[in-house]
């Protein structure tokens, strides 16, 4: 408290403590010296407190043009960070779509490279075992060829061999008479050499 307001506050005291007029209910009896001497020490004191008023209220001025100013340079830093942070999230945003786009345009490429290479193992596949089943069947033509080819060989074989051996045993029966059956123990007897030379030729034409 200034002293200022402490001599407007013993003002208000003493009118306070003074003691009305007889008869009066607002009128009071003051010691005029008493009262003039407060009235002017606050006289006195007003220029010096309204300067000190002034002061303050200058130096309020002050400070809130201060605080107005520090306020202003925060909202503005406040305006550029959330800026830079907008300016950042949408490059952010712009790198993931580019990123995404990239990671697309690579599983297209990568699905069509499996697609076509799969195509083309088909194909190959295709191919390979048709070119096998040809040759297959060609081994098989062959081999059916071969077998009947043997077969008929080994059928005129063994169509000769029989002739030679129905020859063989007719001239055995031929050779052995009726009459005399061999007996057990004896040798057969001799052929004779032109009948054997017969047979030899005979077997000979037929071999042939």
């Amino acid at each position: 408290m200034g002293r200022m307001e402490q001599i407007i506050e013993e003002i208000q005291n003493y009118i306070d403590e003074c003691k009305y007029q007889p008869l009066s209910s607002s009128k009071i009896v003051v010691n005029k010296d008493e009262l003039m001497e407060m009235l002017q020490e606050l006289k006195e004191k007003t220029p010096d407190e309204i300067k000190r008023y002034q002061k303050i209220i200058s130096n309020k001025e002050a400070i809130l043009a201060d605080a107005q100013a520090k306020a202003d340079t925060i909202i503005a830093e406040a305006q550029v960070q959330t800026n830079e942070l907008v300016s950042e999230h949408q490059i952010m945003q712009q790198a993931y779509a580019q990123a995404n786009e990239v990671v697309m345009l690579a599983t297209n490429q990568a699905q069509e490279i499996l697609d076509t290479a799969m195509n083309e193992a088909n194909a190959i596949r295709v191919a390979a075992m048709s070119y096998t089943d040809e040759i297959l069947k060609n081994i098989e033509n062959i081999l059916t060829h071969s077998i009947d080819t043997s077969k008929a060989r080994y059928d005129n074989l063994v169509g000769s061999l029989q002739s030679c051996l129905d020859v063989v045993t007719a001239n055995r029966i031929e050779l052995a008479p009726e009459e005399e059956p061999a007996v057990q123990g004896q040798p057969e007897p001799a052929v004779p050499s032109n009948q054997q030379n017969q047979q030899n030729q005979s077997g000979t034409a037929d071999e042939t």
